[in-house]
């Protein structure tokens, strides 16, 4: 049988991901649907760049996200074993310009590989390099709304398998539990999956929910960075932090100072990417006080993992900082999140704060502790409001949207 080395590339753009259907003059497989796909005998790192160039023209809007395992795939019709690289990249547009392979590209849930007449195994290639419990658990690049949708994703792609071999909905009551476990302090993702749970019956129902859940979140995220872009337009702006919403809300600042926040340091790829349209200056988190003192800031803008139903943020540790300084400068301190953020009334312990890597901070051989905490606790009295996809609140509007997520619940009922 012969051997060939194939690439399969999905490109992911809201939640969907973009499917071809592979003309006659193809020399396999004409007629089936398929991602972007080509030979890979040497380098598939390269050849998967260049047939996403060449088959869509999409390769610049596109962000390598990852590399599944390879495996194989035989076709003793074709007297072929496929060896099978997959790739996932997100895709900022959906103007796709295809080739001569391609008759028709749609961009569709995942799930919709499973109703189609495929090329062999490609449900199995997506889930090569699907979201996964393990990657929403493991992700520190990421912002919580980023990560929750990712956790939507799982959902509903295992909705979606459930609804095709007749699964049934507890399984999926399981998943969405273990989900939320795996990020506790992050609010969003418990309440966008207690919105797609509620009132749902059968993995189908769940894989509709999802689907509209993923839609409305980007929806609600955009909504909130245009609501908070208005608070941010011609003006000196200091962060911290990676927040999407955030990030896209600074563009149109005059000026941006950005502390590193150690010791992951991911507030370096934000001050990266805005310095391409506006000023921006990087700082150590220790400067975080000097700047506020010293600097003409207009205004504080930080992102949220959670808002506690009094008002108070859980964020990046360094946000509480920031805010008791800006306070302390009477400078205001706007808190950038969709109302999905907002936590339900927490037990007698409060929130769950993660920690991280202790290596990160110390490697050494010292007789020592280490702390690195992850996420801190800003008090509301030190937050001027926060900026929704519904308006700016204040403290009394996040109580009465808490009591509003309390009604999504009732699906776990062990809980309740």
């Amino acid at each position: 049988m012969d051997e060939a080395h194939v690439v399969t590339c999905f490109l992911r753009n809201r939640g969907d991901v973009l499917l071809l259907r592979r003309s006659e003059q193809v020399g396999s497989y004409a007629g089936l649907w398929g991602a972007v796909a080509g030979h890979a005998e040497d380098d598939p790192d390269a050849h998967a760049r260049e047939e996403i160039q060449e088959e869509t023209g999409l390769f610049f809007a596109c962000t390598f996200v990852r590399a599944g395992d390879s495996f194989e795939v035989e076709d003793e019709s074709l007297g072929k074993r496929w060896i099978v690289h997959p790739y996932l990249f997100d895709c900022a547009t959906r103007a796709v310009e295809p080739d001569w392979e391609t008759t028709e590209v749609e961009w569709v849930p995942p799930t919709e590989i499973l109703r189609r007449e495929t090329v062999p195994d490609l449900w199995n290639s997506y889930e090569h390099v699907a979201p996964s419990v393990e990657s929403v658990a493991e992700d520190t690049k990421h912002g919580s709304a980023y990560i929750s949708i990712r956790a939507l994703e799982i959902l509903r792609d295992r909705a979606g398998l459930l609804a095709v071999r007749d699964g049934d909905w507890d399984e999926l009551a399981e998943l969405a539990i273990e989900l939320r476990s795996a990020r506790p302090s992050m609010a969003v993702l418990e309440n966008r999956l207690n919105r797609v749970m509620a009132e749902t019956d059968s993995p189908s129902t769940v894989e509709q929910s999802a689907i509209e859940g993923i839609d409305r979140a980007y929806r609600v995220d955009e909504e909130a960075t245009e609501n908070a872009r208005e608070k941010t337009e011609d003006s000196t702006v200091f962060t911290l932090s990676r927040s999407g919403t955030v990030l896209d809300a600074l563009r149109g600042a005059k000026r941006v100072f950005v502390a590193e926040s150690r010791p992951a340091c991911e507030s370096v790829g934000v001050a990266e990417e805005i310095a391409e349209s506006t000023n921006v200056t990087l700082h150590t988190d220790a400067g975080i006080g000097h700047v506020l003192a010293t600097e003409d800031v207009d205004s504080v803008v930080v992102g949220a993992d959670a808002v506690l139903p009094n008002g108070d943020v859980v964020n990046k540790t360094g946000t509480r900082l920031a805010a008791m300084a800006a306070n302390r400068e009477g400078v205001p301190v706007f808190v950038v999140t969709s109302t999905d953020k907002v936590r339900l009334r927490d037990g007698v312990d409060g929130p769950e704060l993660e920690s991280g890597d202790s290596t990160a901070v110390y490697d050494g051989d010292g007789s020592l502790s280490v702390l690195n905490p992850t996420f801190d606790v800003t008090p509301a009295e030190f937050v001027t409001g926060y900026v929704t996809e519904r308006g700016l609140l204040g403290r009394k509007a996040v109580w009465d949207v808490s009591e509003e997520l309390r009604s999504l619940v009732g699906w776990r009922e062990d809980e309740t």
